[in-house]
């Protein structure tokens, strides 16, 4: 369980981003990060990826509460947490096999067991054919597609995805999320941000709703997929 309780942030002497935010997400949930731009959302995630620390407040995950965890601690929490950058932060230097098996190779994993991880993956996000590409010749969509494969390669406990639909067109967005909810339905907790509210309807998943520094969680909302 995810558990933020009375929640705010600042950034040095600023305005407060975040204010009292109170909410609980279960184990292997699925929920839309919804609201405007500037709203709060990149703030939200950092501190579920645990880049930042609240100004107040606790934060418990993976039954650890993080404000009263120890700074050595965090890498190891960390490596249950993958993240999908809007701006895809791949390395061009290497292939998109390379790209993708970097948590794995950080984690001190032999080739041998890393080979056993990639194939299938590869081939459930479409790049069988890129394996060996570099990422400068990729589409934006291809480039998106790695980096959720880098992502979930971990199989981690958390997925979170800060817009990672904003720059891709209509279809191949709804593609994307639909690969996250596949993802979701073996475990997986989910959040992800978007700005496209008509993509988040589409899906019968609940909905964390910021706006003015204040968090909502919505009822799940169905829609058509096609």
């Amino acid at each position: 369980m995810i558990r933020f309780q009375g929640v705010s942030l600042r950034y040095g002497n600023g305005p407060q981003v975040l204010r009292d935010i109170t909410f609980h997400l279960e184990p292997g949930s699925f929920h839309f990060l919804v609201g405007p731009s500037g709203a709060g959302k990149t703030s939200l995630l950092r501190l579920m990826y645990l880049a930042l620390r609240p100004t107040r407040g606790s934060i418990t995950m993976f039954g650890r509460e993080l404000v009263k965890t120890p700074r050595s601690d965090l890498p190891a929490l960390r490596r249950r947490i993958g993240v999908v950058f809007q701006d895809f932060r791949l390395l061009d230097h290497l292939s998109v096999t390379e790209n993708i098996a970097l948590p794995l190779r950080m984690a001190g994993l032999k080739d041998g067991a890393i080979r056993e991880h990639l194939t299938e993956l590869i081939g459930w996000v479409g790049l069988t054919h890129h394996a060996e590409s570099k990422p400068t010749i990729l589409s934006d969509g291809e480039k998106q597609r790695v980096a959720i494969a880098r992502a979930v390669i971990a199989r981690p406990s958390l997925l979170l995805a800060d817009e990672p639909t904003g720059n891709l067109d209509p279809d191949l967005g709804l593609r994307l999320t639909q690969l996250f909810a596949e993802l979701n339905k073996i475990g997986t907790t989910v959040v992800m941000a978007t700005h496209n509210e008509s993509l988040a309807i589409r899906f019968p998943f609940s909905t964390l709703a910021i706006s003015d520094g204040r968090v909502t969680v919505e009822q799940r909302r169905v829609g058509p997929l096609s």
